[in-house]
């Protein structure tokens, strides 16, 4: 999201405490974006996997067809809010935001039919436990972590080619580093992005057009980390069925 305002200006005539308040309010909002989607997801999933003609038309029709295709509408969905967030209203945004969040549910329902509700759960409350201890990491820590960004995004380039390669050599070797490697860079990207947040916060009038949206991305940002990295834990700590 590329606002012009100069940071530096906007907040001379703030005090420290003023800026600590503008910005515990914004991450809140973030947070509360970014939970109120985790909460969709998890419904979503939940009432699909009690669908049996959702689940055949998905997983068990003799093609995943549709299931790829719900993928690619959700990529499509995520880079076209990306990418055009400055040109769209804020309700859009929000709306685009919710529907990916329930999209993603019916995508993320596969879980529940190769692991245990029980490491499901289990590995809900790991994931949650570390994306909050990295999260405040980023929030409290004095050290910048604008030069860790390139190295993950490198790194998270990496990690998706080597994934889309791995499906077809099926390697086992490739599966469990890709794996390893996934879960540090986005324990990395959860305190970078959270960083980040906290910055864009005195860019923009939270209650303006521009903050609702920044609210918005923002969450869209810590939700892919927390599901991303929810998925890799769950290869390592998930008992499948």
């Amino acid at each position: 999201m590329n606002f012009s305002k100069n940071i530096d200006t906007s907040v001379q005539h703030l005090s420290a405490e003023q800026v600590k308040s503008i910005q515990a309010s914004f991450i809140n909002k973030v947070y509360m974006w970014m939970c109120a989607a985790l909460l969709i997801t998890g419904f979503v999933a939940l009432r699909a996997i009690t669908s049996e003609t959702l689940m055949t038309t998905l997983f068990g029709s003799g093609s995943m067809m549709p299931f790829y295709v719900l993928i690619i509408v959700e990529l499509g969905l995520v880079f076209w809010m990306v990418g055009r967030i400055n040109q769209m209203s804020s309700g859009l945004a929000t709306g685009l935001f919710i529907l990916y969040s329930a999209l993603n549910g019916l995508t993320l329902s596969v879980v529940f039919l190769l692991y245990t509700k029980a490491s499901i759960a289990s590995t809900f409350f790991v994931t949650a436990a570390t994306f909050g201890v990295m999260s405040l990491y980023g929030y409290f820590t004095k050290k910048d972590l604008t030069s860790w960004g390139n190295l993950l995004f490198m790194a998270l380039i990496g990690f998706i080619i080597a994934s889309i390669v791995n499906i077809f050599l099926q390697s086992t070797f490739i599966y469990w580093i890709v794996t390893y490697a996934g879960i540090l860079i986005f324990v990395g990207l959860t305190a970078y992005d959270t960083q980040k947040i906290k910055k864009m916060s005195l860019e923009f009038e939270i209650e303006s057009e521009e903050g609702k949206k920044g609210a918005i991305i923002g969450a869209l940002a810590l939700y892919l980390d927390f599901i991303n990295l929810f998925l890799l834990l769950l290869r390592v700590l998930g008992d499948r069925r």
